[in-house]
């Protein structure tokens, strides 16, 4: 590694981390919150028995889970706008990945309400409770401890996969790392010091994950 590769290391670093630090984590965490609104709220549809509900719930998944996501987002940032809905990148990428994370969330969240044993159902029901307050009080917090290692590991994936905003003009830290290129040709090295960073990302994201499981692990045999 000669002199210039060595400057362009240590000069396109921090411009890279600080965009993945300043956009590319807010989307994920943003479009996580939303996405797990809507992975609960599609999952309760599926399981309501209300056939409609549950048809909408499954279109949503078929759709979502069907198309590619960067396909999925060059129709809400390039296609919309053809029939006068214009959005800003943020806004379209924060819609496309909440999409995706509810899709492909709400059968987690499903399965995770769907593990919990009957008797649960029949002792709040015994206690006077009804459907929406059995949900609420006794299945739901039984039901995130199943679901909390698939739903991390799908935020970190979530995290790998805000690369994909780039596509829509969103200067998170791919985004970044190819303008660098743009002006210094040197693709191997920075894009392996891009993903790097990226490592660290989710190398930090799956340290607080494993602390917070073994938490709930050791709280749960408690």
């Amino acid at each position: 590694m000669d002199d210039r590769q060595i400057e362009i290391l240590v000069n396109s670093f921090w411009p890279m981390l600080e965009a993945g630090i300043r956009f590319t984590i807010p989307l994920a965490i943003f479009s996580f919150i939303i996405g797990l609104i809507l992975a609960v709220l599609t999952a309760l549809a599926r399981l309501s028995g209300v056939k409609i509900l549950d048809f909408i719930a499954r279109f949503y998944i078929w759709i979502i889970r069907g198309t590619p996501l960067i396909v999925q987002l060059a129709i809400i940032f390039y296609g919309l706008p053809t029939i006068g809905i214009e959005l800003d990148p943020f806004p379209a990428a924060l819609i496309g990945f909440s999409l995706s994370v509810g899709a492909y969330g709400s059968e987690i969240v499903r399965a995770a309400i769907q593990s919990i044993h009957k008797g649960q159902w029949e002792a709040a029901y015994s206690l006077g409770m009804t459907r929406g307050q059995a949900l609420r009080r006794i299945i739901l917090p039984q039901a995130a401890r199943v679901s909390l290692p698939p739903l991390s590991n799908s935020f970190i994936s979530l995290v790998k996969d805000t690369s994909l905003a780039g596509t829509v003009t969103y200067v998170e830290l791919f985004r970044k790392s190819q303008e660098i290129v743009a002006t210094t040709y040197e693709y191997l090295l920075v894009y392996s010091e891009a993903a790097v960073i990226y490592l660290i990302f989710t190398s930090i994201l799956s340290f607080f994950q494993n602390k917070l499981e073994k938490r709930l692990g050791r709280s749960s045999a408690d």
